[in-house]
């Protein structure tokens, strides 16, 4: 089964994640970009993550796409999603491709599709790639007559390249670096065995790494997903080595993860409201916010005071990229930690987010904790909470008919308004909001909730859990 979701398609190796099946992929994704490039011999960017066989994959994809007649670009080393995205504005390349599985768990690998103005490809380009590959399936190539990779490279069909040094000199032009390193600040930096590894050294010298080698297996993180649980030796290392602030990048380094100087997380809603506002209040940019469903409501109460034109999008950062290749966008964001700023591509880079926020604590003097607190100051108290449980299919159709019915009540908490942008977004009397909608990636459905505390919205998912049942 071939089924792509809210960011490319992901599976389990050697069960569907297979050479067969990728060559299936590749082999639509060469066809959409000879369409698109009808005038011209179209070019591909291919890179790849950390991840078990994602090299060998990679070079799968390459002879596949050198026997469509693609020119093709490939990375000698593993890469981040956003050093991909660069490098296919970059080369002004038809298509870009990345091998990854993102923050899932270390038994998956993924293909994901960038375009050509350096962010992912948006839905209906995604809906081509899957129209080709439905063909493809209903008359499978018979045989495979691809050449060795290494022989291609000899015969210059295929270009090695490296996606570090362009990608580090845009962001020394973007991000104040001497101002960060002439602060004595302490930082610690988690890339957890993704391609964020030996990113951030050339960059902050003296940033102390952990989990920064090569671990295919991701050693004992159960995936690397930068969510409060999966950052504990991140929040013991700041807190025994006294550090200002914590990072940490996912599996392919495009979403974010924060911890404060106490070693407290600081949650991607806190993270994206204080870019915000330093980008419009000290870096003084200009354009519209565009948000996910599932991100908090502080943001629509900062661009209503400023008079900010806010666009909220289904989950998926596909749908802020669309925008932000149409339109002048000073930041999109979701829940997930995937941020992206008028000052870079229009892609999720955990990395230059970091970045971002650590010249903004280095310009205003102060500390990640006092800004969180202002942040309470101004908008009152915004606790959220997501818990994911796990379904099969069966499960997950029935829970989701089963909120279809938008019920009045959830719990002692009556309902003012729905949302169906994505799933179903319950918005209540006297505050607060829940929403509940099935993964796009994995077997799960996904429950977040926001409300002035997080007893609170701890109790507004434990209801909704139940309706699940």
């Amino acid at each position: 089964m071939i089924k792509f979701g809210t960011d490319g398609w992901r599976a389990i190796i050697a069960d569907d994640f297979t050479f067969q099946n990728l060559r299936y992929v590749a082999l639509a994704t060469a066809r959409y970009a000879k369409k698109q490039a009808s005038r011209h011999r179209p070019s591909v960017v291919i890179g790849y993550d950390t991840r078990f066989l994602s090299r060998e994959f990679a070079r799968e994809v390459a002879r596949v796409m050198v026997q469509e007649g693609i020119n093709v670009h490939i990375t000698f080393h593993m890469t981040s999603t956003p050093q991909v995205s660069f490098a296919t504005k970059q080369k002004r390349a038809t298509v870009g491709v990345i091998i990854t599985a993102s923050h899932n768990p270390p038994i998956y690998n993924g293909f994901k599709v960038k375009a050509t103005f350096g962010g992912p490809a948006a839905p209906e380009q995604i809906a081509a790639i899957e129209e080709e590959l439905a063909k493809i399936l209903k008359n499978p190539p018979k045989k495979w007559d691809l050449t060795d990779f290494e022989t291609l490279v000899t015969k210059r069909k295929i270009s090695l390249f490296s996606a570090r040094e362009s990608y580090w000199r845009h962001i020394r032009r973007k991000i104040d670096l001497e101002l960060i390193n002439s602060r004595r600040f302490k930082i610690a930096y988690d890339p957890m065995y993704g391609a964020g590894i030996h990113l951030l050294e050339p960059l902050v010298p003296k940033a102390i790494t952990i989990h920064n080698e090569w671990n295919p297996g991701f050693g004992e993180l159960h995936a690397p997903e930068p969510i409060e649980a999966n950052l504990r030796e991140l929040i013991q290392l700041v807190q025994e080595e006294e550090c200002d602030i914590g990072i940490a990048t996912d599996g392919d380094a495009d979403r974010l993860g924060v911890v404060d100087s106490d070693g407290h997380y600081v949650t991607p809603h806190q993270v994206f409201m204080l870019l915000l506002k330093y980008l419009y209040e000290s870096r003084k940019k200009r354009g519209i916010v565009v948000k996910t469903v599932s991100l908090t409501s502080m943001v629509d109460l900062y661009c209503q005071k400023r008079g900010i034109r806010l666009v909220e999008t289904p989950v998926g950062f596909k749908h802020i990229a669309k925008l932000m290749a149409e339109e002048r966008v000073l930041i999109g964001g979701e829940e997930s930690g995937g941020f992206a700023t008028a000052l870079h591509i229009p892609e999720r880079d955990g990395l230059f987010a970091g970045l971002l926020l650590l010249e903004m604590l280095a310009r205003r003097k102060t500390s990640l904790k006092q800004l969180c607190r202002d942040l309470d100051e101004e908008f009152g108290p915004h606790r959220f909470l997501r818990r994911d449980v796990r379904v099969t299919t069966e499960e997950k159709e029935a829970i989701m008919k089963a909120f279809a019915k938008k019920p009045k009540k959830i719990g002692k908490f009556r309902v003012d308004h729905v949302s169906t942008l994505d799933g179903y977004k319950f918005f209540f009397e006297g505050g607060g909001w829940l929403l509940v909608r099935p993964s796009g990636t994995e077997p799960l459905i996904r429950f977040y909730a926001e409300a002035d505390s997080l007893g609170k919205a701890h109790e507004m998912i434990e209801a909704a859990v139940q309706i699940a049942k």
